[in-house]
């Protein structure tokens, strides 16, 4: 029988409660989605109320102890499918970012692109969108028409 030494243990306790710590900081909608055994959640919602640091480095010890008595690899996982599903929405708005730029700088070769990707788009609609911008663009007006055209792409691509 493998004894573990106390470091270890304290490696360990120290890795649960920064999982708790994770956990907490996220919004409540992304906690429901996690399945978390209801101990744990109900300690989770009680530490986002804590508003003093004492408080709430009690309370994500007690979490830390909570979490040693059940699996946490679900949770990890969980925490890393969100992670992903947050980086693959940055990637997206980042390319949307780009197309709106690209578009007002006048690449007729993107609308195509974009019409034959997104089936739900208007070709019409994209084009009058495009040509408001620009107008806007050249007479630095503040970008109300861009960011119309920003709202128009993201609508395409998600719908």
């Amino acid at each position: 029988m493998e004894q573990t030494s106390k470091t270890q243990k304290k490696k360990e306790a120290l890795s649960l409660q920064a999982l708790g710590e994770e956990l907490v900081k996220l919004p409540k909608e992304q906690i429901k989605d996690i399945d978390l055994p209801a101990e744990i959640h109900d300690a989770v919602m009680f530490a986002k109320t804590l508003k003093k640091h004492g408080a709430l480095r009690r309370q994500l010890q007690y979490i830390g102890t909570l979490m040693r008595r059940c699996d946490t690899e679900p949770i990890r996982e969980a925490l890393r499918q969100l992670e992903q599903g947050n980086y693959r929405k940055a990637l997206e708005f980042r390319e949307m970012e780009r197309w709106r730029d690209e578009l007002i700088a006048g690449n007729k070769a993107l609308i195509e692109e974009i019409l034959t990707r997104c089936p739900a788009a208007d070709r019409q609609k994209l084009t009058q969108l495009i040509r408001n911008a620009e107008k806007e663009q050249l007479n630095n007006k503040p970008p109300r028409a861009s960011r119309l055209l920003f709202r128009y792409l993201k609508e395409i691509r998600t719908g």
